[in-house]
């Protein structure tokens, strides 16, 4: 009896440390206010009622960096269609704005202040990538590189 009791706590800790704060799909993207390259305050709720990617990223990072001219391309081509990118650098504001102004990113970038990264984690592995629908929930997240159609085809879903 001692060992089924051990078993099945052990079992309920192993459950709730997998789950811990992680975000999951059709959970409200939680709300949050950062700063932008200029220094102005962009809050989450500013995109309201558009279709989000939500991008957390490092200017030292491979994929990161494979990635970045599709969500320019994304951007500019779903920008007056409902649809915002946003990403969110995991670096220094100096760091973020070299690189930015560097590879010609036309959408925001802010800069993380480890809350925001934590809420919506944490961010253990980079990129690591929320599709955000028109209705503020988590429609989809993805761990690493993926080519410009998987996220294109996500943007054409949630439009609809």
């Amino acid at each position: 009896m001692k060992k089924i009791l051990v078993l099945l706590l052990a079992v309920v800790l192993l459950g709730a440390c997998a789950r811990g704060n992680a975000l999951e799909i059709g959970d409200t993207a939680p709300e949050f206010t950062l700063k932008d390259l200029e220094g102005k305050n962009v809050n989450l709720a500013d995109f309201k009622g558009r279709v989000i990617i939500l991008d957390f990223f490092a200017t030292w990072c491979p994929p990161c960096k494979e990635e970045i001219p599709d969500f320019i391309a994304l951007q500019k081509d779903y920008k007056n269609n409902g649809f915002a990118m946003i990403g969110v650098a995991l670096v220094g504001h100096r760091e973020a704005k070299d690189f930015a102004d560097k590879v010609g990113i036309n959408y925001p970038v802010l800069i993380d202040d480890e809350k925001v990264s934590v809420s919506y984690g944490p961010i253990r592995s980079i990129p690591t990538t929320f599709i955000i629908g028109k209705d503020s929930k988590i429609a989809k997240i993805y761990i690493g590189y993926r080519p410009k159609s998987v996220f294109e085809k996500d943007i054409k879903e949630l439009l609809k």
